[in-house]
């Protein structure tokens, strides 16, 4: 009797699960093998149950089936660098960070198929409940990791009074990373750049003690960086991660032999954010893609192509040098992935001027405008990205793993830009709304 119950038990939980079956998709893995057509997947209560040649996939009784037939399905994609809550339009302050903003931003990423982002030191302490409300259920909207409040130098880059930890001896480090631990960030994050000496430079004597003392709390610790030196100085003292290239000059070998000694990744690139730095001089080509102006008010486009503010924005001396750093982080990032350092994708993006969403397909371009495959810019962007943050349930289209995917209507191995053919879009099997 006792086993004829337990059966009654689990059918009836079978029954109550969620199930969704996708059909006759082109599969893109994200593990970089070769695609495979005629796929299908089965999904339960979020999570994929199984995936692979239809013919060895069943499709359970009452399960709602999703005929693809033409699709290609790769994982959802993964910003390891971005910022969110602190803008609306083009004008940035700490009073927007508001539950209501930031799942603004997360609604945007998710509708450009952006299902996770990994927010760089601009937080406040909401984001930790959002963060833990997030990983206790099913997510509708962009995963989010976070930093929390990130270091600076007083007078420095990064500086945000009120959020940011402004540090200037290891007694200050070790207080406030004391404080920060006990908020469980998912990482660290630190400025160290003078802003092509503009502001004041954080010592490499803070930004070591910054990295110790994450350390000692079990914490990985991630630069904004500029300079070749400061990044053999950084990769030296242990830090975890660059979350920008180098830009003033090419990345060397006694560079490269120490991060691969200390295990540091490039996890981003952020070639947008250099792109960011001279575009809007002119109108940008792309202000009237509706593939952008989707995802932006009508306010911002107005803005963007008014002569006045484009105007204002060359006017600054430094806007002409970004062009030459952009084609240097470029150069950088091939030169890296090549000598076999792990790296993934992350765009900066959130501060104005540089889009949620819209951006991380920018990204995905200018990585292969650098010299990378399609192939190696998909891995970079889902597998790498969840391998970087620790992620194992994310990154790749396999069983037991979140489903967090993208319907294409076109193959991104054949061309990158084709990640921009939306179709829809799945977090936890949830089907995201708002995606065309």
């Amino acid at each position: 009797m006792s086993r004829i119950i337990a059966l009654l038990v689990a059918a009836a939980a079978c029954a109550a699960a969620e199930t969704t079956v996708l059909k006759n998709f082109t599969l893109i893995d994200g593990n970089g093998g070769a695609p495979l057509s005629g796929a299908s997947m089965v999904i339960v209560d979020g999570r994929i149950q199984s995936v692979g040649p239809a013919a060895r996939v069943r499709t359970p009784a009452g399960a709602q089936v999703v005929d693809l037939t033409g699709k290609y399905v790769m994982p959802g994609i993964i910003n390891l660098h971005g910022h969110i809550g602190n803008v609306i339009d083009l004008t940035s302050n700490p009073k927007f960070f508001t539950r209501e903003n930031i799942e603004h931003d997360l609604k945007t990423y998710a509708s450009y198929g952006v299902t996770t982002v990994a927010s760089m030191g601009t937080d406040q302490d909401l984001i930790f409940q959002i963060r833990d409300e997030q990983r206790r259920g099913r997510p509708t909207m962009t995963r989010v990791y976070t930093a929390g409040q990130g270091f600076v130098y007083p007078g420095g880059m990064g500086a945000m009074p009120g959020v940011t930890f402004a540090v200037t001896t290891r007694e200050e480090v070790a207080r406030d990373m004391d404080e920060l631990a006990r908020k469980h960030p998912d990482y660290v994050k630190m400025w160290v750049d003078d802003n092509l000496g503009h502001v004041k430079k954080m010592p490499i004597e803070i930004a070591t003690a910054i990295i110790e003392e994450g350390h000692r709390h079990g914490l990985r610790v991630l630069s904004h960086l500029f300079y070749l030196d400061d990044a053999q100085k950084l990769s030296d003292a242990g830090v975890n991660a660059f979350m920008h290239s180098v830009r003033d000059q090419p990345v060397d070998d006694a560079l490269i032999a120490s991060m691969k000694q200390h295990h540091v990744w490039q996890a981003a690139a952020t070639l947008t954010r250099e792109m960011s730095m001279f575009v809007y001089a002119k109108t940008p080509a792309f202000a009237s893609d509706p593939f952008f102006t989707r995802g932006v008010s009508a306010k911002v486009v107005e803005t963007l192509k008014d002569p006045a503010y484009q105007k204002k924005f060359a006017s600054n001396p430094d806007s002409a040098k970004f062009e030459g750093f952009l084609q240097m982080a470029e150069q950088n990032l091939k030169r890296l992935a090549d000598a076999g350092i792990p790296y993934g994708m992350g765009t900066d993006a959130g501060p104005p001027g540089r889009f949620p969403g819209f951006f991380e397909h920018e990204e995905m371009r200018l990585m292969v405008e650098a010299g990378l495959t399609p192939s190696q810019v998909i891995v970079a962007s889902t597998k790498s990205g969840a391998q970087f943050l620790g992620a194992k349930d994310l990154g790749t289209l396999e069983k037991g793993k979140w489903a967090d995917l993208v319907v294409l209507d076109k193959n991104p191995l054949d061309d990158i830009r084709n990640t921009r053919t939306l179709s829809d879009v799945y977090i936890a099997g949830h089907r995201i709304a708002g995606t065309h």
